[in-house]
């Protein structure tokens, strides 16, 4: 790798931007992705191994390609310390998401209830955008509170989050898109929103409900 390239690459790094190292293996000619303009089967071979996460060998025009994925890592972005995020927040964390659960209430949101998880007890308008969501960010709201969910969404709305998803009956979720157009949000945009949230699986308990969640987010974000 030449200097610039690794000087190019650290900074992407750094700066938590998705970058993939294509290197041609006749020559070692090397190409990063997306910064560098490639060619169209190479740069959808390159999103590929961005979107799967995993280094993979591809033959294109009779030339070998190894196409290496640098990625931040996933992230996970839950508003309420709920009973649903204290199951929630390690089942992801297994799954290699870093966790940030959001609550002000700092009642709800301690370190005896959220071992080992990073806390932010700002408002979640502010908290938000200061994670900023990106592609590589799940944004989850479980307070079935407004004041407290609203603002989150309506950040999260604005950003290339994969997921967004929001605790609350279809009868809460109508009311809550009402709101959400309020604040200029149109129904193509409030409809990023899965709610009611996770997968159907008959779940009650917060465990299961933890369980269809984290299924769901896994399912967007591999594409079924």
């Amino acid at each position: 790798m030449t200097p610039e390239h690794l000087a190019r690459l650290r900074k992407a790094q750094a700066a938590l931007t998705p970058i993939a190292l294509l290197t041609k293996l006749s020559d070692g000619t090397q190409f990063l992705f997306p910064e560098d303009v490639v060619p169209g089967a190479l740069a959808e071979a390159a999103e590929k191994v961005l979107f799967d996460d995993k280094a993979a060998n591809v033959t294109l025009d009779g030339e070998a390609w190894f196409l290496q994925p640098h990625n931040p890592p996933l992230r996970m972005i839950v508003v309420g310390a709920v009973h649903v995020a204290q199951t929630l927040a390690p089942m992801a964390a297994e799954l290699g998401f870093a966790v940030t659960l959001v609550d002000p209430r700092r009642a709800f949101a301690s370190e005896e209830r959220f071992n080992g998880v990073t806390l932010s007890h700002e408002w979640p308008d502010e908290a938000m955008e200061a994670l900023a969501p990106d592609t590589r960010t799940a944004v989850i709201t479980l307070t079935h509170d407004p004041k407290l969910d609203d603002p989150a969404l309506d950040v999260a709305l604005k950003s290339k989050a994969f997921y967004i998803g929001a605790l609350g009956s279809r009868r809460t979720h109508a009311k809550r898109a009402e709101r959400l157009k309020e604040l200029g949000h149109e129904d193509a945009t409030i409809a990023r929103i899965a709610a009611p949230i996770g997968l159907d699986i008959g779940a009650i308990t917060a465990p299961e409900i933890a369980l269809s969640i984290l299924g769901q987010v896994v399912a967007r974000r591999r594409g079924k």
